[in-house]
C-alpha cells in the first residue's frame, strides 16, 4: 500500500467519519477474444495482514499459524468475500469511451494464504462483450473509503490483438487539497450524500486504461 495514500486516508478519517478499515492490493486480468472483445475481467485482491489475521481467526482457518492451508481450510476460505449484497458493484467500475459497462456477479472464486495475507480471485463477465475501441477504463475503488485499494499487483491483457494497458496513479496531493478545502466549508455534522461526497473514493482511484489495435 502506498504510504502517501495511507497518510491521506488517515487525515480524512476524522472529518469523514468513514475511513478505511481494510487495505487491498489489487490486480486485474482482462480476457479479450480474437475479435478484441472484452469478455471477462479477473480480479485479484490481496488483503492486508491485519484483516487477513482477523478473517482466518474468525473462520478457524490456519489455526496452527503455520501459514499453510489444508484442503479443508482452502475450501472454507474460498468465496468468503463473494457474499455480495444486491446493488454492490464489486468495488470495480468500468467504462468504454465514457459509457458505463455492466459486469456480472462474481464467479470462479479462489483463495490462498501467502506471507500472512489472504489472496483471492474472482471472475466477472462483461455484458455484451464489447469490442475494445477507443479507450477502456477500469477503476477499482470503494466510494465510501471503508476499503482502500492500491493497484500494485500485475495488470495484464490475455488474448486480443495489439492490446496494451497503462496504470495511472491518482494525483493524491491535488485530490487531498481539493477535498480538504471542501470539508473546511462544511459543518461537522454534514451528510456525505447531501454534500456530494458519497463517492469520494473515486478521487483516489487508480485509473487502468486498455487500448487495442484496430482489426
Amino acid at each position: 500500500m502506498n504510504k502517501t495514500f495511507v497518510l491521506c486516508l488517515t487525515l480524512f478519517a476524522a472529518p469523514l467519519s468513514a475511513h478505511p478499515h481494510i487495505f487491498i492490493n489489487t490486480g486485474l486480468k482482462f480476457l479479450v477474444d480474437h475479435q478484441n472483445r472484452l469478455t471477462h475481467v479477473q480480479v485479484t485482491w490481496e488483503y492486508d495482514e491485519l484483516y487477513s489475521l482477523l478473517v482466518t481467526e474468525d473462520m478457524g482457518v490456519d489455526d496452527d499459524y503455520d501459514g499453510v492451508l489444508t484442503p479443508e481450510d482452502t475450501a472454507l476460505l474460498t468465496g468468503f468475500d463473494m457474499q455480495w449484497v444486491d446493488g454492490f458493484n464489486g468495488d470495480l467500475v468500468g467504462a468504454m469511451n465514457g459509457a458505463p459497462l455492466n459486469l456480472s456477479p462474481p464467479s470462479a472464486p479462489t483463495a490462498t494464504l501467502s506471507d500472512g495475507k489472504i489472496i483471492t480471485t474472482h471472475l466477472r463477465a462483461v455484458e455484451g462483450a464489447p469490442e475494445i475501441t477507443g479507450f477502456l477504463n477500469f477503476l477499482p475503488y470503494d466510494g465510501t473509503y471503508y476499503t482502500a485499494y492500491d493497484v500494485g499487483l500485475p495488470v495484464t491483457v490475455q488474448g486480443g490483438k495489439g492490446c496494451e494497458v497503462s496504470v495511472n496513479a491518482p494525483d493524491i496531493d491535488g485530490a487531498l487539497a481539493m477535498t480538504k478545502a471542501e470539508l473546511g466549508a462544511l459543518p461537522m455534522d454534514f451528510d456525505m450524500d447531501a454534500a456530494g461526497l458519497s463517492d469520494i473514493g473515486r478521487r483516489f482511484a487508480t485509473d487502468v486504461k486498455i487500448t487495442c489495435a484496430a482489426r
